[in-house]
């Protein structure tokens, strides 16, 4: 993939002199956007569709291993599956990605809102219009549109395991109220935020480059792009644990059900503990010291405190920053254009001393 998209890029702007310097205000080496691009978040885009299938398969798997999906809707589960699979293996989706990513991608988006002003290695700005080189030919019609393609085709993935929730949250589901992950059961779905780290990373990548690129060619400084990068933290999250909402409406009946249920045994419960202990009924030959009856209570009102904390969305807060923290890491030694690492250092310090 970088003999593809990246070499020829250099090759040509070596050929060309614009490769470094030679009176340029981006030579093709200080380029920072375009080497993050193709050199690093490409290939992490690439890498991580073994990552995702690796972490989603024993999940879907798990629905079943764990019960939640019955047999009696196991074929409408197997339904959902095969219907997401023939949407990833899309031919056609593929291509429209394809038109899509030459029709839009760059003629509208890079080179109205990504590529810089300023005579650089992939073009010369004259009269308001930038020409391209051969090199930056290239990165037109080959380098960029390999980009978001792979870029474009992971969105579109992540619709289509949201598509498979979505159906899987309308079956009939064998929800547990009283499991002690706290979400019925479901807490598991939350670990697909797993598979898709690789992809936040890469796509925090993107960002990152695009906002140092601005920052030393274009005299910009990171608290102008705060709006940005707090937009595509919350985006990119919700993309990947925003699917995992659907379940909400089966979670608030396993809860209210569940509530339903232990308030009618804690109702029964109550009462012959009250006849048993409180109102003189009690067998003269069982001791109150050490009677399991108190334990049995103590237990049915644990059991009913999880089934009324039954959180309504299955995935926590932590899921939430893990994946947070991988678009960010990227646009973490941004910092150090605001502060020096001396600075830095020196305020972590006063901080922890």
């Amino acid at each position: 993939l970088v003999v593809l998209i990246w070499l020829p890029l250099l090759v040509l702007s070596m050929i060309e002199g614009r490769a470094w310097g030679n009176g340029l205000a981006l030579p093709f080496l200080h380029d920072i956007e375009t080497h993050l691009r193709l050199l690093i978040a490409a290939p992490l885009l690439i890498l991580a569709e073994v990552v995702a299938h690796r972490t989603l398969y024993p999940i879907v798997r798990q629905l079943v291993d764990n019960g939640v999906i019955s047999d009696d809707v196991r074929p409408q589960f197997h339904a959902a599956i095969a219907s997401a699979l023939r949407l990833r293996n899309s031919v056609v989706v593929e291509l429209l990605l394809v038109v899509f990513v030459y029709a839009v991608g760059m003629p509208l988006i890079w080179r109205d809102q990504l590529a810089l002003d300023v005579n650089s290695w992939y073009a010369t700005v004259a009269g308001g219009e930038l020409h391209p080189s051969s090199a930056g030919r290239w990165l037109v019609y080959v380098s960029m549109p390999v980009l978001q393609f792979l870029t474009l085709r992971w969105y579109f993935r992540f619709f289509v395991w949201g598509r498979f929730l979505w159906q899987v949250s309308r079956t009939r589901l064998n929800l547990e109220p009283t499991h002690p992950d706290g979400t019925a059961g479901l807490l598991f779905l939350a670990r697909s935020g797993r598979a898709y780290r690789v992809v936040l990373l890469a796509l925090g990548t993107i960002l990152s480059g695009m906002i140092a690129n601005r920052i030393f060619h274009d005299d910009a400084t990171l608290l102008e792009f705060k709006v940005e990068i707090v937009v595509a933290v919350v985006v990119f999250v919700f993309m990947i644990l925003g699917p995992l909402i659907f379940f909400y409406p089966k979670l608030r009946a396993a809860r209210r059900q569940g509530m339903m249920n232990y308030g009618a045994l804690g109702q029964a419960y109550a009462r012959e503990f009250n006849r048993k202990w409180l109102r003189g009924q009690l067998p003269g030959d069982e001791p109150f010291l050490g009677s399991a009856d108190f334990q049995s209570l103590a237990d049915l009102h644990n059991g009913f405190e999880v089934v009324r904390g039954i959180r309504l969305v299955p995935f926590t807060m932590k899921n939430v920053t893990s994946l947070a923290a991988m678009v960010l890491l990227p646009v973490a030694p941004l910092v150090l254009t605001m502060v020096s690492v001396e600075q830095l250092i020196d305020r972590l310090l006063k901080a922890l001393f």
